[in-house]
């Protein structure tokens, strides 16, 4: 049982921490440069070699601001994978998640003071001996090299440079790369041959089709046991409820980014800056939403506020930094001589905005978009149901539903609000998010 709550934790820890550093590297693999391709197939490399020496490089410090994001991301919803609360069937794991779950039921502030001293802690160790190591070697694979700027330092890197066994770990790990490295001496006739199987359009339409079955199976199994319990007119509700959450996540986004833009793209173009904002908004985007409940909960009672209203903040409490550290990647990667040329030329104010900075940033701000958009509907099951001791107060949307059902013990309502919120982020993705993704990979990128 224990084991199994153990596996149910982490699977829902990685879940809030894998698709962001995925996209993150899928939109790198997406924007490298057409000359850097053409190098790569004039010098024959094999698809092991271009993925060490080309795409794993090119990628690499923007993944690696994402990974810093995705362990904050991890700590925001600590309390919810270490507190598992499912009917009348509650199972506490030891971590600081629970301890600040049992904290909050208690109604315990000096606890969760400890906890937060405890989380800034773990962060900065995290930042002194993890991060700050990997972003200053991320200078190493940047693009373009500006004349004269101060490369980061890190003294836990000078340290691990010093290290014998970890010199002998990383020359065998070299060895193991350069065994797969080999130029393959295929002829060029032969890969186009091989290719061309591939590409062929019948490979794709094997694996819709595949898809498409596993969707059918899945959803007539699902229909059947979600129909069973519950009635075609509560099926209506929950999707009315979907779109007031679809309402608030929208609104929030547009706020965080009319906030964060102008603020990452100042942050990124200077290195200096970044340095100390990283540990600083890392510490924020850990920060989990539950610790600010006796806060708020407080506030709303007290005032006498619309809890549909003053709930909805702390949706974007931990998704807002997607956008801003995105966009700082995007502001640090902007090319010197883009902005040197612009500086002889005059440019200033709005006009520097609307033709350097705001085309230069826009793919990174969709790809944070996206990541925010979609992890403000999974924070929305913890923030729009929020308590504090005895005290609860609920707003109305698809998580405040989704998080009721659960605590009940109602799982055919938890299904039902699983595959609701499902259809509407994958709707939403379709119908929005791609075409906004496609339109800015196709008008913006630089190559």
């Amino acid at each position: 049982r224990v084991a199994g709550a153990e596996m149910a934790a982490i699977f829902l820890i990685f879940t809030s921490q894998a698709w962001n550093m995925a996209f993150s590297f899928y939109h790198s693999l997406r924007s490298i440069p057409d000359e850097l391709i053409e190098a790569a197939r004039n010098f024959r490399l094999s698809p092991w070699m271009r993925f060490w020496r080309l795409e794993v490089p090119f990628a690499m410090p923007a993944l690696i601001w994402n990974m810093m994001l995705s362990m904050s991301g991890g700590w925001f919803f600590l309390t919810v994978s270490e507190a598992i609360n499912v009917g009348h069937t509650t199972v506490t794991l030891p971590g600081v998640g629970s301890y600040i779950a049992l904290a909050i039921e208690q109604k315990d502030l000096a606890a969760i003071g400890w906890a937060i001293g405890a989380m800034f802690v773990v962060i900065l160790v995290f930042d002194q001996l993890l991060f700050r190591p990997l972003t200053a070697s991320a200078d190493w694979f940047r693009l373009d090299q500006e004349v004269g700027l101060t490369p980061s330092h890190s003294w836990a890197l000078t340290m691990m440079r010093r290290s014998h066994f970890l010199g002998l770990l990383a020359r065998a790990f070299a060895a193991l790369l350069r065994a797969g490295m080999k130029p393959g001496a295929t002829a060029p006739a032969a890969l186009e041959r091989r290719a061309s199987v591939w590409d062929a359009g019948w490979v794709d339409y094997a694996w819709y089709a595949l898809l498409a079955l596993i969707g059918l199976v899945a959803l007539s199994k699902t229909a059947g046991f979600v129909l069973g319990e519950v009635r075609l007119a509560e099926i209506g509700q929950v999707v009315i409820l979907g779109l007031i959450t679809l309402l608030r996540v929208a609104v929030l986004i547009a706020l965080a980014s009319l906030i964060w833009v102008p603020i990452g793209v100042w942050i990124g173009l200077r290195p200096r800056v970044a340095s100390i904002a990283q540990p600083i908004a890392q510490f924020l985007a850990a920060f989990p939403a539950n610790l600010l409940f006796p806060i708020v909960i407080s506030a709303i009672v007290l005032h006498k506020l619309n809890p549909d209203i003053w709930l909805s903040p702390l949706i974007i409490l931990g998704t807002q930094w997607y956008i801003l550290f995105n966009v700082i990647v995007g502001a640090s990667a902007l090319a010197p001589d883009l902005r040197y040329a612009a500086e002889n030329l005059g440019v200033r104010g709005w006009l520097w905005w609307r033709r350097v900075a705001l085309p230069s940033v826009f793919p990174f701000f969709v790809t944070g978009a996206i990541t925010a958009s979609g992890g403000s509907w999974n924070a929305s099951i913890v923030a729009e149901v929020v308590s504090w001791g005895q005290q609860r107060l609920t707003a109305h949307g698809l998580g405040a539903y989704i998080a009721e059902a659960t605590i009940q013990g109602d799982f055919q309502r938890s299904v039902l609000g699983t595959v609701v919120l499902s259809v509407f982020v994958v709707t939403l993705n379709r119908v929005f998010w791609r075409p906004l993704y496609a339109r800015a990979e196709r008008k913006f990128r630089i190559a």
